[in-house]
């Protein structure tokens, strides 16, 4: 082990300040994950178009007097959602749905401050663990962006459509589950000691979580969840008869064909990582497995409860919390199975490098 001297950034870190900014990371972790959960009962409320402008700034506070109401409020009666889906909603009942994007936008404005604030009283004070700040830096870029693409989610509905675009949605969660794992994954690391990347079964099984809970996106924007609300049929077989019906771009823009795909993928999903945890209890991160198995079982029973339901609100958004949660289980299962055996045993200062 030989010492390196420290960049500037980094010049005071030592291992007990790196389990400072470990937990920050979590803390954030479990912050993103609440926004998820917020923005997919913004979508479940029918809330997201309530509101038709973006003030990053002056948007903080919600209106507070009757005439910034009825000023809010006269911008939504202009928008095409108001004409084609909500007409002759009274201001009350407007105020509920507004409840519920501004909750989300503001849940975004105090990630921002949360991350943003601590980020730079640890860079001023030299305390970014060695190594680490490309990573702090692209997590500060990505949550930036991740409010940019909102609005472009957002205006995609403003059209005559009066619908948001299940691109922009799909991308706008896949953004902020690449935020969410890169946050979970760096604070395992600065805890627990560099792990090695997920790869074989367990990339696998990572990749097949993702495009479960993107598909579940598709479905989401396509309000597809209201169709064929029993299991495992889809109708009379397993193929909805609409299958296929919007040639190559069926996969995203059938519904049926939407609901279908997410219902076979979440399927081979479920078995995958049944399959990583089970191998999994034979090692060091026993607990971590059984958490996976519970995680995916639960998810797996909970979808189709929310299908056969019609996706009412509460079991939607139950839904999408616990897609979160097993995403974060399954990132603690393949990390603490790829660290090294000198990771688990000893970890290194942060000035340091073997």
């Amino acid at each position: 082990m030989t010492a390196t001297t420290p960049s500037w950034i980094s010049r005071n870190a030592t291992p007990a300040s790196d389990q400072t900014v470990a937990k920050w990371l979590f803390g954030m972790t479990l912050l993103v994950a609440m926004m998820v959960v917020i923005g997919g009962v913004t979508r479940l409320t029918g809330s997201g178009l309530s509101m038709v402008e973006w003030r990053p700034l002056m948007g903080t506070l919600p209106p507070l007097t009757a005439a910034e109401w009825d000023r809010v409020y006269q911008l939504y009666r202009e928008s095409p959602e108001y004409q084609q889906l909500n007409y002759g909603i009274t201001l009350e009942a407007f105020k509920n749905i507004f409840f519920w994007e501004y909750f989300h936008r503001l849940w975004g404005r105090l990630l921002g401050l949360a991350f943003g604030l601590p980020l730079l009283v640890f860079l001023l004070r030299g305390l970014i663990p060695h190594g680490y700040g490309l990573r702090l830096g692209l997590l500060l870029l990505l949550g930036g962006f991740q409010g940019v693409v909102g609005w472009w989610m957002v205006k995609s509905g403003l059209t005559a459509d009066a619908s948001v675009s299940q691109y922009r949605l799909a991308t706008h969660l896949g953004i902020a589950l690449m935020i969410f794992s890169l946050l979970i994954w760096t604070a395992f690391d600065l805890r627990d000691g560099r792990a090695q990347g997920p790869a074989g079964h367990a990339m696998a099984s990572l990749v097949l979580l993702g495009v479960t809970i993107l598909a579940g996106a598709l479905v989401a924007g396509m309000d597809a969840g209201l169709l064929y609300n029993h299991y495992p049929l889809m109708g009379n077989g397993l193929v909805p008869v609409e299958y296929g019906e919007a040639g190559l771009l069926d996969p995203f823009e059938n519904p049926a064909s939407a609901q279908f795909h997410h219902r076979w993928i979440a399927a081979l999903t479920f078995g995958a990582v049944v399959v990583l945890g089970l191998k999994a209890r034979k090692g060091q991160s026993k607990r971590r497995a059984y958490l996976v198995l519970a995680a995916v079982s639960v998810q797996f029973i909970l979808g189709i409860v929310t299908l056969l339901h019609g996706v009412p609100v509460s079991l939607g958004g139950m839904h999408q919390a616990g897609a979160v949660i097993l995403l974060g289980c399954l990132l603690a299962l393949i990390h603490g199975c790829g660290q090294p055996a000198l990771n688990r045993k000893t970890r290194l200062p942060s000035n340091a490098k073997a």
